[in-house]
């Protein structure tokens, strides 16, 4: 059953102590108190985790740390033997259930955000399993269990996707740091910073992800998109100790990716998504080989070049903070042009011609030069459509002394290579394109009566998730019977028609704008019905 219980008292707890001022300072001191503690390497805590259950309860909305530090708390009073896998996961599903309980009043980032620790929990015991080896009928269930509890998580943060958030821009009362401290407890190091144990504790993100993050500027939204961002790496590195051949493991890997990234359209996480992109390697190098992160890489290549995302247009990022905005826009740009030099220098020039066709018709373009104005006024564009024409127009306006998008080119000065795109690129453009739209809607479901037991809440989060498969079954299905009429040069795209998850909260169930519902493509040299038509290997 769930980890964290309320408490029965005799009398009710003293309110007047959490009222207005002396709520936060009563917070803070006890966190501190707590993180004395610890860094004393002391197992005997001053502070009880009912001081922080009576503040979590003190609120309709609790501020994050409490309901974090409560259930690190109540986590290390839990006694699991550490070489016992199945015995550690079946806490970790404890824990994952007792925290949706305790912010099922909260915001839909603050939902998100609090299940970090149980995606940490979980890699640890994934990364102990994959260390064993041993095959076991006992190992083996506990991988199944895992990948259960990950369909349940990402179904849960797309029930959290749907709502909307009026904590956008909420910042932490303590720093991030602390708060990792007080749920690592006996594995902190002496002397070590907060960027070392955030990347003890966040091991899924990049490196400049957790610098961004060991800064202390991140609001709840921005955690909670690289929260999300791990979840789906996690998500996608168990699909590879699946026992299917490569051709059907890239399907499975592109249909996640993409229908979550669609599903959740969280520009957050789609950021934080980008960026691990441009590191040297994925951050997964515990959980996979260095030719499945190869393997892994270019499916997400595909997923963030070759798709067009309805909640990445202008009028939608008109709303999110400008440096955030401008930040993903450089990155986009980046990893498209690492993507196109990596398969132009591996020989696979249809694969680099298809991602340069699939910039070029996005609407990243359109984007850039329109920030660009907005900061300069008019100027002449770059010498070309590609990645590269333009990252060279922006990085000459720079050398002429122009400051663009805050020091987004700048930062990525050093990673690029001035190699001369060939005179015939243009010519390459006009070939060969493989870009598509998302269609993004939602349709009412059946309503599931709503059960109390754990089983039927997975049960609900594994249908949330289902949905990012199932709407892609679904559109594949229609391309390929469309294709068997149909032998023209110019169709329709119109997928990812996702599923509401019927019978959740209210302040959970806003469908996103339908106006992403209505987009469509018409696309010369279409690929083949024979193939997915989501996104094709090359």
């Amino acid at each position: 059953m769930a980890l964290i219980e309320t408490q029965i008292r005799e009398k009710p707890y003293n309110v007047t102590h959490f009222i207005g001022e002396n709520y936060e300072l009563a917070l803070n001191q006890s966190i501190q108190t707590l993180v004395d503690s610890l860094q004393k390497r002391s197992s005997n805590f001053s502070i009880s985790p009912s001081t922080f259950l009576d503040l979590m309860q003190a609120r309709v909305n609790p501020p994050l740390e409490t309901i974090w530090v409560y259930s690190a708390l109540t986590f290390r009073t839990i006694d699991s033997p550490k070489d016992e896998l199945l015995d550690r996961f079946l806490v970790a599903k404890n824990l994952f259930h007792s925290i949706a309980a305790c912010s099922s009043s909260c915001s839909s980032s603050k939902s998100i955000v609090l299940i970090a620790p149980v995606i940490y929990e979980i890699y640890r015991v994934f990364v102990d399993l994959k260390g064993k080896d041993s095959g076991s009928k006992k190992d083996k269930k506990v991988l199944r269990e895992i990948k259960s509890l990950v369909d349940v998580i990402l179904g849960y943060i797309n029930v959290c996707s749907l709502g909307n958030d009026g904590d956008e821009l909420e910042g932490l009362i303590r720093p991030l740091g602390d708060l990792v401290r007080v749920w690592i407890g006996d594995s902190l190091v002496e002397n070590e910073d907060d960027k070392g144990y955030l990347r003890l504790f966040f091991p899924l993100l990049s490196n400049e992800t957790v610098e961004l993050l060991s800064g202390g500027a991140c609001d709840v939204s921005e955690l909670a998109g690289v929260v999300i961002a791990e979840a789906l790496l996690l998500k996608l590195c168990l699909k590879f100790s699946d026992p299917t051949s490569r051709v059907e493991l890239q399907n499975e890997l592109k249909t996640w990716a993409v229908g979550s990234i669609t599903g959740f359209g969280n520009f957050q996480f789609f950021e934080a998504l980008v960026k691990m992109l441009l590191e040297p390697t994925l951050p997964v190098t515990s959980l996979l080989s260095p030719e499945d992160e190869i393997f892994l890489r270019k499916v997400l290549y595909d997923a963030v070049i070759l798709v067009e995302y309805c909640f990445l247009n202008l009028e939608r990022a008109a709303q999110l903070p400008t440096k955030h905005v401008k930040s993903l826009t450089i990155a986009r740009l980046m990893v498209a042009h690492q993507a196109i030099e990596l398969f132009r220098g591996n020989g696979d020039q249809t694969k680099a011609i298809s991602y340069m066709n699939a910039f070029s018709a996005s609407h990243l373009p359109s984007q850039i030069i329109k920030l660009v104005t907005s900061e300069i006024g008019k100027a002449s564009g770059p010498n070309g459509s590609s990645p590269k024409a333009f990252l060279d127009w922006l990085l000459n306006l720079e050398d002429q002394g122009m400051r663009l998008l805050g020091d987004g080119v700048s930062n990525y000065r050093a990673k690029l290579t001035l190699d001369s795109i060939k005179a015939d690129e243009q010519k390459a453009l006009d070939s060969d394109l493989l870009f598509y739209i998302d269609n993004k809607g939602r349709e009412e479901d059946e309503n599931d009566e709503e059960e109390n037991m754990n089983e039927s809440i997975d049960a609900a989060f594994v249908a949330a998730a289902g949905t990012m498969q199932s709407a892609e079954n679904e559109g594949r299905k229609k391309r390929k019977k469309r294709g068997d009429s149909e032998k023209k040069n110019k169709v329709k795209f119109v997928k990812y028609n996702f599923d509401d998850l019927s019978g959740t909260p209210a302040e959970k169930s806003a469908i996103f704008d339908q106006d992403c519902s209505n987009s469509e493509s018409e696309v010369e040299n279409p690929v083949s019905d024979d193939e997915d038509v989501e996104v094709k290997e090359l």
